[in-house]
């Protein structure tokens, strides 16, 4: 049986920020939210996440959980805040957080120095490791955490400087009854798809900040892809829309494809 949500589609993609790590004038930094029947998902905390919620008109008690892909501050940097906004509504539901294993100590020690401790919130927060490849249930929906090369250059680094420092990175397979989503969150290369690509799929929501718009075409073209929403592209892509359309046209070969704007709403 093929569930739907409360607009009679298969899932829904709310776009609230799209933006790079760069500042911004018109994109506010990753914040997506997945309504994949009942189920409401949020992907990452960029500072889009707050302005977004709010906007959407959504119930503070109806997030069924958060999946933080890596810990860079345009991914995570607006946590705290969206903490704050659910204490101050009064959420009183568990939280279930699934994020990489390393950045759970120092984002609870980050909740209590904003103030946020335990015994504040009045909503109990559980804390998940992902791990590479294992499948867990989110709400509704199946959600697998596929390793990036994301941060692989500065785990080399930076790592032996700082050996505390968390580097893993995770795309996302967000699988619901009769429906595929695949969100790449940041790649390191174009093969760091290839997981997300064993199967069809209905939504691949792509980065295109940290691949090179050719071998990630290359890799693309021909799959059984139902639509492409890109996002979180770099400035000189962005600020030169029609040419970057007009190039992944020509290098997709007719998979049908969109740019994300911070607001954009897609559906399956």
């Amino acid at each position: 049986m093929t569930s739907t949500n409360a607009d009679g589609n298969r899932a829904t993609l709310h776009c609230w920020g799209v933006g790079d790590g760069w500042p911004s004038m018109d994109r506010r930094h990753s914040a997506y939210l997945y309504h994949f029947g009942d189920t409401r998902l949020l992907v990452d905390c960029g500072d889009g996440v707050n302005a977004g919620f709010f906007a959407s008109g959504l119930e503070y008690e109806e997030l069924d959980g958060v999946l933080l892909s890596h810990l860079h501050s345009d991914h995570v940097g607006g946590f705290s805040l969206f903490v704050q906004d659910l204490w101050l509504n009064q959420r009183r539901r568990s939280l279930p957080i699934h994020l990489p294993g390393s950045g759970i100590a120092p984002l609870k020690a980050w909740l209590e120095a904003t103030i946020l401790p335990p015994a504040l919130l009045g909503f109990p927060i559980r804390w998940t490791a992902l791990i590479a490849g294992r499948k867990f249930r989110a709400g509704k929906v199946n959600v697998t955490a596929y390793p990036t090369t994301h941060l692989e250059s500065l785990r080399r680094a930076l790592q032996p400087r700082y050996p505390h420092i968390g580097f893993e990175a995770f795309s996302f397979l967000l699988e619901a009854p009769g429906v595929r989503v695949a969100h790449t969150a940041d790649l390191g290369a174009a093969t760091d798809l290839v997981p997300l690509l064993s199967k069809p799929l209905d939504l691949l929501v792509c980065e295109l900040a940290h691949v090179e718009l050719e071998p990630l075409a290359a890799l693309l073209r021909g799959r059984p892809i139902g639509k492409i929403v890109f996002m979180h592209l770099a400035r000189e892509l962005w600020e030169d829309l029609p040419k970057t359309r007009k190039r992944l046209k020509t290098l997709l070969g007719g998979i049908p494809f969109t740019i994300a704007k911070d607001g954009d709403r897609f559906s399956v």
